[in-house]
């Protein structure tokens, strides 16, 4: 968000408590529209350190110039930014070209490019596809986007939508009791095929309340929420919210983004764009993501892998959560939550006492049926795998640039899931992402009596609400995979004409 307006993302994301303390510390104040520009490392125009010192007179000068006027301070000496040059960066993509932020990944790439196939030709329909179906990027129709989406978050406050119906969590914990009842009972009779099953349904239901507490919409307390997802997800899950915190938090700021979003960030297994073919640098975990021959063989049959692989997602996790709280460069290690990690830690000491310990190795006999129990308990809960990545791989990850309003990205990278009322325990939330992307910190249990309004706010600016049937849903995220799949092929056929062309010489005709 360097360089950019983040008013909405900071209003969506952080409690009233957190922006409050945030206004200790400002330090001035914009009058006017700010203009949004690229930072230097997407390709933005800026000041080098070592010029500072040649233009320190002409700075003074003009800062002293503009307080005179009333006027709001000149951009810094580093992040400047030249305004016919972003002009035409826009310009560029709307015809389609290589956005900034793929070329600045191609500098982080050591591995060779594939070929400039994505960049030119899938890259640019991508964008032009949805220039054509979305609001114009123009300052009028995003200023119009961004006040109707800050007026819908008014009406949904004085709807009472941000409150939580703890008599909704009433009803949850008498299923979650139930599951793990029917989980000991059958565990305590011997019958470990129907106990693994219970133990992962029951998984499957907590995550949706770590979830909740996450995003601090049960108590809207910080340390509340934040030791009621710690208690759920490490004592009684094994994973950390912490990591879980840190890596959702990006994705919703950076929603489908293949360089900045952790959640779609699955390479050697997936990739939902041709542009993973090369070699993006990933901004979140500090490295780049090769394309190497792992990635051509498997991303050629991901749309066959899919469920397969994420019907093992949960063990991911648990090294994604180990690394997380081994690592006190990730965790916060000062202010006011500086203990989370210390009880995180004890939470998975926990776990792996009751669950791996008391469970697997001391209540089942035989290490064939540990095995048996380990896998369908784990396996159980692939379909909150399924509903995460539902809402997004068949979605947009084209970048239109740094003037797209926070509302307009959300509803164009995201879609929702159609379901009954009485499903809504299953999907636990999830399958109203549009909503939940407009508006993080909204209780879950009301996200459907939000989403009538959020389609009048769609059909109000002219952004498209996509919908799908879970079924429907599933059979365009296959699509999506199957097409990405179906691009690598005919490019490494491409290659190998090419390879066979310059060997017989025939590169010249």
């Amino acid at each position: 968000m360097v360089g950019r307006d983040a008013t909405d993302e900071i209003t969506a994301l952080h409690s009233e408590e957190a922006q409050v303390l945030m206004q200790k510390y400002v330090i001035g104040k914009v009058h006017g529209r700010w203009e949004n520009f690229l930072p230097p490392i997407q390709g933005g125009t800026f000041r080098t350190l070592a010029s500072e010192d040649a233009i320190d007179d002409e700075a003074l000068s003009t800062e002293e110039d503009v307080s005179s006027s009333g006027k709001s301070t000149p951009p810094s000496t580093v992040f400047d930014t030249d305004t016919e040059d972003l002009g035409n960066e826009v310009r560029l993509r709307r015809i389609g070209n290589e956005t900034p932020i793929s070329r600045a990944s191609s500098l982080f790439s050591s591995e060779p490019e594939l070929g400039p196939f994505e960049s030119k030709a899938s890259t640019a329909h991508a964008v032009s596809s949805d220039l054509s179906k979305y609001p114009s990027l123009d300052k009028r129709s995003q200023d119009e986007v961004a006040s109707k989406y800050r007026e819908l978050d008014k009406k949904l406050q004085s709807e009472g939508l941000y409150q939580c119906h703890y008599s909704s969590y009433a009803v949850e914990f008498i299923r979650y009791s139930v599951l793990f009842v029917l989980f000991r009972t059958t565990l305590h009779h011997s019958y470990y095929f129907l106990s693994s099953i219970f133990l992962g349904l029951l998984w499957h239901l907590l995550a949706f309340t770590v979830h909740d507490a996450g995003h601090i919409s049960i108590t809207h307390v910080f340390h509340i929420d934040s030791c009621i997802g710690i208690f759920v997800a490490d004592f009684l899950g094994g994973l950390s919210v912490g990591w879980w915190k840190r890596n959702h938090n990006v994705h919703h700021i950076a929603t489908n983004s293949p360089e900045h979003d952790p959640d779609i960030q699955h390479i050697p297994f997936f990739a939902i764009s041709p542009r993973f073919f090369s070699s993006l640098h990933s901004t979140y975990y500090g490295h780049d993501m090769h394309f190497d021959a792992a990635a051509r063989i498997l991303v050629k049959y991901q749309h066959y892998l899919y469920y397969p692989l994420l019907l093992m997602g949960r063990f991911n996790l648990y090294r994604l959560s180990w690394l997380y709280l081994l690592d006190p460069a990730q965790s916060p290690r000062k202010g006011r939550a500086w203990w989370h990690r210390y009880l995180e830690m004890a939470g998975q000491v926990f776990f792996w006492y009751w669950f791996g310990y008391r469970t697997l190795y001391l209540s089942i006999p035989t290490w064939l049926s540990r095995i048996a129990f380990l896998l369908v308990s784990h396996m159980v809960t692939a379909p909150l795998h399924v509903q995460l990545t539902l809402s997004h791989f068949a979605m947009s990850s084209a970048d239109l640039g740094v003037h797209e309003s926070f509302a307009q990205k959300m509803v164009r990278t995201t879609m929702d899931v159609d379901s009954p009322p009485w499903l809504d325990f299953i999907h636990g939330g999830l399958q109203f992402q549009v909503v939940h992307h407009l508006f993080p910190r909204l209780p879950r249990h009301n996200l459907r009596r939000a989403q009538k309004y959020v389609k009048e706010f769609c059909d109000e600016v002219g952004i498209p609400y996509v919908i799908f049937g879970f079924a429907r849903g599933n059979k365009e995220v296959l699509s999506r995979l199957g097409e990405v799949a179906g691009q690598l092929k005919v490019l490494e056929e491409c290659r190998k004409v090419a390879a066979r062309d310059l060997i017989e010489g025939r590169h010249g005709h």
